[in-house]
């Protein structure tokens, strides 16, 4: 056994080509929780609930391929430029992202100056935004690309949920249940709530769901030149932004920007 053969679960098992020693690395990196800067061995083994010495492997080796840095003096470990060039590897490479500037700079310059509009993908349980026109006010979502909401608990993570295909959405399933305790069957009846609303209206609605103070409405944008399915939202503090006005004021233009985005470049 090699020294980073970390052992399959049986799931993995079943697939040989499944390579469990950077599934391991990868949980790793997702450790990180948003306004978290450094990790310790130790809370990675708790959050992965892999072994200490198994995570000292790994974290030594992130490290030399710099996608950790540790701290001398404390041990701990924060995220390495490696990770960076990562992710702004995927967002230069998304073509919807380009495009979706100008119509999210449209929506954002509706009649209410405190609209945000966002565009989203899925990760495992989450969406994380990767595209954002923040509001014309100094009192905002404090959203950037980058920023991660629920995927099933959001206005944006439910039109997801919409527009993925069957087998999507059971992996999202799988996901949440791993990843957050979920229950399977509230899980189902999320989707089906989700795919009830944009039935009726065309699109999804969160009002207070993500967070009490938060207002917002989304629709699936489909890329069809790839088969990735985003999200499209507005939205804004509850205090300013009101569910009847989204819907009245914003829900056309939001359709018809997420047939736009969905068109073949």
């Amino acid at each position: 056994m090699s020294e980073l053969d970390l052992g399959a679960t049986p799931d993995e098992e079943k697939d040989r080509n499944f390579v469990t020693a950077l599934a391991r690395g990868l949980d790793i990196l997702r450790c990180f929780r948003p306004g978290e800067t450094s990790l310790s061995n130790l809370d990675f083994s708790e959050r992965t609930g892999l072994p200490k010495p198994t995570v000292s492997r790994l974290t030594h080796t992130l490290c030399h391929l710099g996608y950790l840095v540790q701290d001398r003096q404390g041990g701990a470990y924060r995220l390495g430029a490696g990770v960076l060039q990562l992710g702004f590897g995927v967002l230069a490479g998304m073509d919807i992202r380009d495009r979706a500037s100008e119509v999210l700079r449209a929506l954002r310059n509706g009649p209410n100056s405190y609209i945000t509009a966002a565009l989203g993908e899925a990760h495992r349980a989450e969406v994380v935004y990767v595209a954002v026109h923040r509001s014309r006010e100094t009192v905002a979502l404090t959203m950037h690309v980058g920023s991660r909401l629920p995927l099933f608990s959001s206005a944006m993570g439910r039109a997801i949920l919409v527009g993925m295909t069957p087998n999507a959405r059971e992996a999202a399933i799988a996901c949440a249940v791993e990843d957050l305790g979920a229950q399977e069957a509230q899980l189902r009846k999320t989707i089906q709530k989700a795919q009830a609303d944009h039935e009726e209206r065309g699109f999804c609605t969160g009002y207070g769901l993500w967070r009490e103070d938060v207002n917002a409405i989304a629709a699936p944008v489909h890329s069809l030149d790839e088969g990735r399915v985003f999200g499209l939202n507005v939205g804004g503090p509850s205090f300013h932004v009101k569910p009847e006005q989204l819907e009245r004021d914003y829900a056309k233009p939001l359709g018809e920007a997420a047939r736009f985005l969905g068109l073949a470049p």
